[in-house]
């Protein structure tokens, strides 16, 4: 502005100077090119930043504005991070946009025109505006703009009630997962799960049928065991998309919400309803159904659960629901020990823990039994004991592996069978099919493989690996297998077999038991099979044996695998470790 006023000046000393006085027209030259190329670059900038201003306010403050009428009291203070002050080129940009809002108002009034109230209205501070730039960017088309939005969005830490209670209102269903799988993440960013109607009765009433209320009136039979059992029935059922279909259309989200808000103290009840959810979550249509009835935000506080079974099982939830990040789907009995929250750090390699008989995908991993005659208290706060060793030392140790626990159901005898007619399924063949197919939807074999079998286990990892090399669409997790541990493994038969099957009448040895018997012919096949396809391959095998014998139940105690059990006659790739 200045410069222009004093080309004014100058013309009009021009205009008023005598006759005899001669028109310096260079000098005018000069000005007129130095002004016209200020005044034109000036207009260039000011549309630009127009333009910039017009973009970045395309947002809805209603939110805000309703949130800022509630009665809260807010203490504001200065925040202490440096990534609050951008220094002079940010303030001078503020201050630009501040004057061009100024300018447009003007001329909205000038010209009798409509000015957009968002350019009038909006007086957020800066932290506000981030908000909302951020929750914007969420829902860009760009992957990597979407996914640096909810990483920066989750990072915020100083922001006040009213703001979290914003962006849980506001934020789409893909940031809202996104959010519950980032790393210590707010839970005010989430909103709690949706009021269920009031009713008289609890427990038994959400799962119908005849029978139930005669259940109910059996005192021997507390109403808890019954609500589990019928979750047991849903969790089988939640295994098949037409039937998870059915219990969406019929209310099963939020029935479920009901059940697991009532029996907080049962985390076997919380467990399986998890569980639940994550089945139905490999159904993408039903993402929108499970986010409405407020699962997300209870997936979120289960994540930060310092219990390794709770955490886990909200984890492959979540990660069935995150599209946007995760491309692999964990199915039933698949469980991610890390990483569980989002990573930008790339997988190198990964690490399949495989258990045995009556083993689990968790418990079968844990550093050890605590001492029952120690006290509770000073045993749970053990610093170096660890719940699941995978995930609490390997994870530590190699933070670029993905490490994950498999799980299935196994018995020692069919008198605790759930389903007769499901025998045939326990058998090793069956079980090798059945894993491969979820090991191949998980992701296995798309990059360097470990196996680390246990038991029984060691038997299945040996049996997909047979069954891979025979199937063309499993190549990859032949291909890619880079070693195998077997912990106590019997390649040649286990005692524990010859000790039920002694006792058949008695005990109704199960399936798996029978096929760890050293007289099985498919143990024998399995191991001819096994060495076969082990001699033309480059992976290293490690195996371990036992040296002291395992106490079952209170009255046996034996080597469930005895030393010569374990050892494989693969010299050039297999090791032998007591």
């Amino acid at each position: 502005m200045s410069v222009a006023a004093y080309c004014v000046f100058c013309y009009r000393k021009i205009g008023t100077s005598g006759p005899a006085s001669k028109t310096p027209w260079n000098d005018i030259r000069k000005i007129a090119k130095v002004t016209g190329s200020l005044i034109l670059g000036g207009f260039v900038f000011i549309t630009y930043e127009v333009l910039s201003l017009n973009k970045l306010l395309q947002i809805d403050t209603q939110a805000l504005h309703q949130e800022k009428h509630k009665s809260y009291v807010y203490a504001r203070s200065a925040s202490l991070s440096p990534s609050e002050y951008q220094g002079i080129t940010y303030k001078a940009r503020k201050e630009i946009h501040k004057a061009v809002r100024k300018i447009l108002e003007t001329e909205a009034r000038i010209f009798r025109r409509p000015f957009n109230e968002q350019f009038s209205t909006f007086d957020g501070d800066d932290h506000e505006c981030a908000l909302w730039l951020l929750l914007k960017r969420s829902q860009s088309e760009d992957k990597a703009v979407r996914l640096q939005a909810v990483q920066d969005l989750a990072s915020n830490s100083h922001w006040h009630d009213y703001q979290y209670g914003t962006v849980a209102q506001a934020c789409d269903q893909r940031t809202a997962i996104g959010l519950a799988r980032s790393k210590d993440v707010d839970l005010r960013f989430f909103l709690p799960p949706p009021p269920l109607p009031k009713i008289k009765t609890g427990g038994l009433w959400c799962f119908g049928g005849n029978g139930l209320p005669y259940c109910e009136t059996l005192s021997k039979i507390p109403s808890e065991t019954v609500e589990l059992f019928c979750l047991q029935a849903l969790v089988q059922h939640s295994k098949i998309c037409s039937h998870c279909d059915k219990i969406e259309a019929k209310g099963g989200l939020q029935l479920l919400q009901r059940i697991y808000q009532q029996r907080k103290h049962s985390a076997k009840i919380q467990r399986n309803i998890i569980r639940i959810i994550g089945n139905m979550a490999l159904d993408e249509h039903l993402h929108s159904s499970i986010v409405r009835a407020g699962w997300v935000s209870v997936l979120a506080e289960v994540m930060k659960s310092p219990h390794v079974i709770q955490s886990s099982h909200a984890s492959r939830a979540l990660a069935n629901l995150d599209r946007d990040a995760v491309k692999e789907k964990y199915l039933d009995g698949v469980y991610v020990l890390h990483p569980q929250y989002r990573s930008s750090q790339p997988i190198r390699a990964d690490i399949l823990f495989i258990h045995g008989l009556l083993g689990a995908a968790f418990k079968t991993w844990r550093q050890q039994d605590i001492d029952q005659h120690l006290d509770k208290k000073t045993s749970e706060g053990e610093e170096g004991y660890s719940q699941c060793w995978p995930k609490t030392w390997l994870a530590s140790d190699c933070p670029s592996l993905r490490i994950i626990s498999v799980e299935y159901d196994t018995h020692l005898s069919d008198w605790k069978a759930k389903c007769p007619v499901e025998a045939h399924r326990k058998s090793i063949a069956f079980r090798s099919s059945e894993l491969l197919d979820k090991l191949k939807a998980a992701g296995i074999g798309e990059r360097p493989l470990v196996w680390v079998s246990h038991s029984m286990g060691g038997l299945l990892v040996k049996k997909m690996l047979v069954d891979a090399s025979k199937n063309p669409e499993m190549d990859k997790i032949v291909n890619n297998t880079r070693g195998i541990v077997f912990y106590s493994v019997p390649h040649h038969g286990s005692r524990l077999a010859e000790y039920s099957i002694n006792a058949r009448y008695l005990l109704f040895p199960s399936v798996e038991v029978k096929e760890l018997s050293k007289d099985s012919p498919a143990l024998k096949e399995l191991n001819d099979e096994f060495l076969s396809f082990a001699k033309d391959k480059k992976f290293s095998v490690l195996s371990f044996a036992e040296t002291l014998p395992t106490h079952i139940g209170s009255m046996i105690k034996l080597h469930v695998v005895p030393v010569e059990s374990v050892l494989l006659q693969i010299p050039a790739i297999s090791h032998f470790k007591k």
